[in-house]
């Protein structure tokens, strides 16, 4: 069973504010159940506008079903994920960095320690006698 005209009428007005971005009852994200409530008539009423959803499907490609707050939001995520990434690679690097310079200074200690040893043992053998 068809739609009445005047709901017809609403439909099409309600597609008209929601295509342009100014919706009055929703948030504008372009969707059937969006539409339904912009024209206020029910969820059962538009499947039965079945042109209207022919002419609603033609002029709502799939990619755009999110508000502009929604992209907004999918870009600062984007955003932010690539931030993440950029800093877990930077971290990733400077701890071997770090790595690095441990085993550079684990390695300088000891090799202080053993000159140390031997240069306490030459003293020890080269030592001058007391002149008392």
């Amino acid at each position: 069973m068809p739609v009445s005209a005047a709901t017809a009428t609403k439909l099409r007005e309600a597609m008209q504010r929601l295509l342009a971005g100014e919706p009055i009852r929703t948030n504008g994200a372009l969707t059937k159940e969006n539409l339904a409530r912009e024209a206020g008539v029910s969820h059962a009423t538009i499947h039965r506008a079945e042109d209207i959803l022919a002419e609603w499907d033609a002029k709502v490609p799939r990619q755009i079903l999110r508000t502009p707050g929604e992209v907004r939001r999918d870009e600062d995520i984007d955003t932010l994920r690539r931030q993440l990434r950029e800093a877990k690679q930077q971290i990733t690097e400077l701890n071997g960095k770090l790595d690095a310079l441990a085993t550079v200074t684990a390695n300088l200690y000891h090799e202080n320690l053993a000159l140390r040893r031997k240069q306490g043992q030459n003293r020890r053998m080269a030592a001058l006698p007391d002149a008392n």
